[in-house]
Order: structure tokens, then sequence, then C-alpha cells
């Protein structure tokens, strides 16, 4: 018994360690998917809402939580000492405080990069203090919830759908970001600066959610490894089918695989599964995946697009619409009971009274969840204030709340392209268009200054040439061929007067897409203008949108620094 006790505790332990960890995966999703400016802000919120939740929960939402007072209201045990109740003890205490913290976590996502740091510090507080202690003791700590049946085994609701409403609600309420929505209401997109971080926080989140899931059985004894085994599978599979559901909507949808929604569809699955993981077949687990992707992608959509609610990170869809909807599927496919049949779901014959309590229980927690958070956020909007100024939501919130220049320090990230490209329309486009003459297919311009004179008797011209980056090493060599070796090389982003080609971002179009190219800039002398224009054009030429420009200008003087050479005579190599 003593052995048994011990693996029982080590791997709730080991669990409670992997969902701490989840901490970071949230913190580089919610990174990724905001702008560099707020990169510092992002991740100071989310070490924060675990630093300030711990003693707060231990405190006070514990006690509250797992008290026995009644069934709506556990009760008071301020400074708990694990043991408010017969079977609570450091082990809950621990597994619960890493619990609730995610709960709280979800909510930052959705109101990135206008919300004042204080007020967040305040409301994530107040989240893990009474929000989701309450709503946790009617489901996990014996409540009302608990007496009818309800099943959310490690928290679709508990959890993902008490920080997914929350979020919601704070979105709305704080408004959204300055550029999200046009005057007539049209949504913009606002890309996230690096989906290589949200790549890796939606991949620490699935490693880190077989914790999230599998510890919920707390025992590995008395059947309990077999009900862990099965919950990693069903997880596992919720979340691969949610994914490739969404890859699929996406590329029709949009006519490419969108990158940062399948990432979004990921974590769908995850959240969706999590209620019962521990109660569906695999093949269960497979339409709780495809529900949860077609849920997210549109869910989000008509957050963004209908409801006008600015969600920078999907946290609505993926964690409200996605935490419901696993909660009320698990009363359409439970078939299992610990280690034995006990098909309660609808679908099983096991009639619609499960189904019913499922859908009695989500329902609750959103009332609760949206009447409380609407109190607390408005409070805090008329007092301390819940949303930075506008001058400082533009210079990005590391600088005015930290005092950071920025999150990268001396390094300056580069502009991603946004993926999500209509591809199909764009060829369609090209393909109807007439090549122009290549003689025409550069726009030269010429800034000619009054009273310009060429030092030493040469005229000297400065030639600019913004072209696509992949272009670099023809042009290079075609350059030296006709004797221009001096250049200047320096890749920028940027866009022509066609704004680029129509790209988009989680289903909203990006206005104005700012692509990578190469700068470069040669003075010339000896070498006609005329020779090193035609020869650029003939590099560059495609006759598509996007060939590049060039530019001349005339230069007033040249001075070599290293021999005080000037004009013509500064362009030489004199070795």
């Amino acid at each position: 018994m003593e052995l048994a006790t011990s693996m029982d505790v080590g791997w709730t332990l080991v669990a409670a360690a992997l969902v701490f960890f989840m901490q970071a995966g949230f913190a580089m999703v919610e990174t990724g998917f905001t702008r560099a400016k707020n990169a510092g802000n992002i991740i100071m919120k989310n070490l924060m809402d675990f630093s300030l939740g711990t003693p707060i929960f231990w405190i006070l939402g514990f006690g509250i939580m797992f008290g026995a007072a009644s069934p709506f209201f556990g009760g008071f045990d301020f400074f708990a000492d694990g043991v408010v109740g017969e079977g609570y003890d450091w082990t809950t205490l621990i597994f619960q405080t890493v619990f609730c913290a995610t709960a709280a976590t979800i909510v930052s996502g959705s109101m990135a990069e206008r919300t004042k740091f204080s007020a967040y510090c305040i409301y994530s507080m107040i989240i893990s203090a009474v929000i989701y202690p309450v709503s946790g003791h009617w489901i996990w700590g014996g409540g009302w919830l608990a007496e009818l049946g309800f099943h959310d085994f490690a928290g679709s609701t508990a959890v993902h759908m008490v920080g997914g409403v929350a979020a919601l609600i704070g979105a709305a309420i704080l408004g959204p970001r300055i550029g999200k929505y046009t005057k007539d209401g049209k949504a913009r997109a606002i890309p996230g600066h690096s989906l290589t971080l949200g790549a890796l926080g939606c991949f620490i989140l699935w490693f880190c959610w077989f914790g999230f899931n599998g510890g919920s059985t707390v025992a590995l004894s008395g059947g309990g490894a077999e009900v862990a085994s099965r919950v990693f599978v069903t997880t596992n599979m919720a979340a691969a089918v949610a994914t490739v559901t969404v890859m699929c909507i996406t590329w029709i949808r949009y006519k490419k695989p969108d990158v940062s929604m399948t990432l979004n569809g990921s974590l769908a699955g995850l959240v969706a599964i999590t209620a019962g993981c521990d109660v569906v077949t695999p093949f269960g687990s497979v339409i709780i995946g495809i529900c949860a992707g077609f849920a997210v992608v549109f869910g989000i959509e008509f957050v963004d697009q209908k409801l006008k609610v600015d969600d920078p990170v999907g946290a609505v869809g993926v964690h409200c619409i996605n935490g419901a909807l696993g909660t009320i599927l698990t009363g359409l496919f439970a078939y299992y009971n610990g280690t034995e049949v006990e098909p309660l779901g609808v679908f099983y014959g096991g009639g619609f009274h499960f189904f019913g309590i499922q859908v009695l229980g989500v329902v609750a927690v959103i009332a609760w969840v949206a009447i409380t958070m609407t109190i607390v956020f408005n409070v805090i909007k008329h007092t301390i204030g819940l949303r930075v100024s506008e001058a400082e939501e533009i210079m990005g919130l590391d600088k005015p709340e930290h005092g950071l220049s920025s999150a990268y320090a001396d390094f300056m990230p580069v502009v991603p392209t946004v993926l999500g490209t209509k591809a199909g329309e764009t060829a369609a486009k090209i393909k109807d268009t007439i090549p122009v003459a290549v003689e025409k297919a550069v726009p030269v311009t010429k800034v000619t200054t009054e009273g310009t004179a060429a030092a030493g008797g040469h005229k000297l011209s400065k030639i600019v040439i913004i072209a696509k980056q992949s272009k670099f090493e023809v042009l290079k060599e075609a350059l030296a061929s006709i004797g221009v070796s001096g250049m200047t090389v320096t890749n920028v982003v940027g866009c022509g007067v066609q704004k680029g080609a129509p790209e988009y971002y989680r289903g909203a179009e990006v206005d104005v897409t700012l692509l990578p190219k190469m700068k470069m800039e040669v003075v010339v002398s000896k070498v006609p203008v005329e020779t090193v224009v035609e020869t650029v054009k003939k590099v560059l030429y495609t006759g598509h949108i996007g060939d590049g420009k060039i530019f001349v200008y005339d230069v007033e003087n040249v001075v070599k620094v290293r021999t005080g050479a000037e004009g013509f005579d500064a362009l030489q190599d004199d070795n």
C-alpha cells in the first residue's frame, strides 16, 4: 500500500510539473502571435499570473474550491495546509495550483497589446482567488454539478472555458487594438511577429497536455494506469485530427494552409478532448477532433469579423468555444467509466439525461464567469483604468510599462511574410496579365538636382535598385560583367503601389503586405547609367508584379576617406 501510494503521488507530482511548464507554452504562443514591441510585456504577464496566483490560491482559492460549506461555495480555509477535507492533501494543493494558473493565463492573450500591466495583475489575482475556485468547487470540489454527475475529467470547462469566457468578456470591454477595424467595420489582419515562437509554444503545450490530461488520473494503481494510457491515446488523437482538419479547411478557404490557424487547431483539439479523454474511445476522439477543427476556424472568424472582438491569439476560439464544445460532446461519446464499459453517451444508447447535465454545466459556468468578470473588468476600467493610452499602445507596451527599448535588445527581427496568400487568385491575375516589353518592364525614376556639378569633370550617378532577394547573386554577377564592382546591399521590407499580392492572416485580409526585398545602391562614373539600367532590367524582368524598380540620382561629389580622392578618382581602384 505504501509503495502504491508513493507511486501515485510521484505520478501526480510529475504531471503537476508538466502542467506548470504549460506557462512557457502559453508565453511563446502569445508572444509569437503578437507584435515584437509587446514581447516583454507578454512574457511579464505570463510570469506574474503564475507568481501572483500561487500565493493567492493558497491563501484563499484552495479553501473556496475544496471546502465543504455548501454545494455552491466551498468555504474559507486561509493559508491552507493542503488538508481542507477528506482526500485532499499537499499533492492536491500543488496540482490544483498549476491548473488555476492555466485558467488565469488564458486571458492575457485575448487582451494583449493594449492592457495596463497593473490592471492585468489585479484581475489575474481575482480569477485565481474567486472566479476559478467557485466554479471549480461545483465541478471538482463536490459541489452541485458533481452531485448531478457532470463530467469534466481534466478541465475543458473548469479550466479552459473559464479562461476563455473571461478572455471574451475582457477583450470586448477593452475594445480592439488601434487599426484593427476600418471605419466601416471590416477586420484588418495584424500579424504576429514570430510564427517560430508560436509553433514552439504549441509543441510545448501539446507535450505538457499529456501531464494535464494524463495526470488528472492522480493515480496509477487500482486501474489508473489503464485509464492514463487511454487518456494519452485519445488526447493525442484529437489534437492530431484537429490539426489536419484545420489545415484542410484553411487550404480550401484561403487557398493556402494557414500556419497560425493550424497551430490554433492543435490547441483546439487538445482543449476539446480534455473533458472526456477518459471516457471516449479513440474513434470518439477522432470525431471530437474534427468538430474542434471546424469550431476553431469558424469560431475565430466569427469573433473577429462578426462580433468585432479583437482577440490577437485566438484564445476565445480555442478555449471558450472548444471548452464548451468538448464538454457537450462528452455527453454524446462517453463510453467508459474507469476501466469498465458504461455507455452514457447519446450515440451509444445512454439517452439524453447525461447529455443534459453536460449542457447545464456549461451554461451555468458561462453565466458565472460572464457576470462576475463583467463586474470585475468594469470596476477596474472605471477606477485605475483597464487600457493604456493611445500613444503607449502605438509605441508598444515594452517601453512605457517596463522600460524596455526592445525585448530583443540590439537584435532587430525581420518582419515576417504573412502566410495564407490566396495563391490561386494571384496566379490567375498574373496569368491574365499581358507581359510588357522588357524595355518598359521596370520603371526608371531619375531625380535631377538643379545646379549639380559633376565632381572632377566626370558625371557621377547613384542608382538604387529594389528587387527580390533571390535575384542578388545573378544581379551582382551581371553588374560585375559591365564593370560595376562597388555596391551597398541591405535587406529591407516594403511594397509598391500594388500593396503586395493579396494575403490573408487568420481569415482577415492584410491591407499592406510588407515583403522582404533587397536594396542595392551603386555609384557610377565610367560606366554609363543607361548600360547599368538596361543590364538590371534584363536580369530582373519577368513581366509579373514585384519585378522591382530602379531609381537614378545625380551625385554632387564622392570623397574616399582613406586617400582624400574626390569625384571620379574616388571611385577608382588605386590599390
